[in-house]
């Protein structure tokens, strides 16, 4: 406390008595500056999530691309061809990455806009964004409002980790259930 009157930075601050794992993450959102509780980065292959790294610690995302590739194509044993990210990730490093691999981003160009540009290039880079809009944070939307992510009411950090991997799989799983309920429904219509 006499570190924070007189404007020092505290390092691990302990914000919370009963949860002293919790520290303060700058969100930058307009309505909530600060939250408490997990940050988790997650990558979504066709509307399915993954938790790709969480900590109770503030990290930037945004220096995590590379991983996040790697991860996809470990699970899925095909190369990125196509990635969408919030414009943290946009950094010269990542840009120069995913170029160097050939991926297609939804990252604004940087500079002058070429008066040859690639048509296709332009709206690929949009729909991609657009994709991701509606996707991921639909679905961080989705997990906090539908599989209890908005506030978790454990009070242990072994407990809120397991509550978030299971909120998340949850809505896994019923995306699952939905496509393969949809299938079904296809098929029978198609044999009648």
């Amino acid at each position: 406390q006499h570190d924070l009157s007189e404007k020092k930075e505290v390092k691990h601050r302990i914000v919370s008595i009963d949860r002293p794992y919790l520290r303060p993450i700058v969100r930058g959102k307009e309505n909530k500056k600060v939250e408490f509780g997990a940050k988790v980065n997650n990558i979504q292959i066709g509307g399915i999530s993954f938790i790709e790294h969480h900590s109770f610690e503030a990290f930037n995302e945004g220096t995590r691309l590379k991983h996040c590739i790697e991860y996809q194509e470990e699970l899925t044993g095909i190369k990125v061809k196509r990635f969408g990210g919030d414009t943290i990730y946009a950094s010269n490093s990542n840009r120069s990455l995913c170029t160097k691999k050939g991926i297609t981003t939804s990252f604004v160009r940087k500079g002058p806009k070429p008066k040859d540009e690639d048509k296709e290039v332009k709206v690929s880079r949009r729909s991609i964004g657009t994709l991701r809009a509606t996707m991921m944070e639909g679905s961080f939307g989705t997990q906090k409002l539908h599989y209890g992510l908005g506030r978790i009411p454990a009070r242990n950090q072994k407990s809120e980790t397991l509550i978030l991997f299971f909120g998340i799989h949850m809505a896994n799983a019923a995306i699952l259930v939905a496509r393969q309920l949809a299938l079904e429904q296809l098929e029978k219509k198609s044999a009648v």
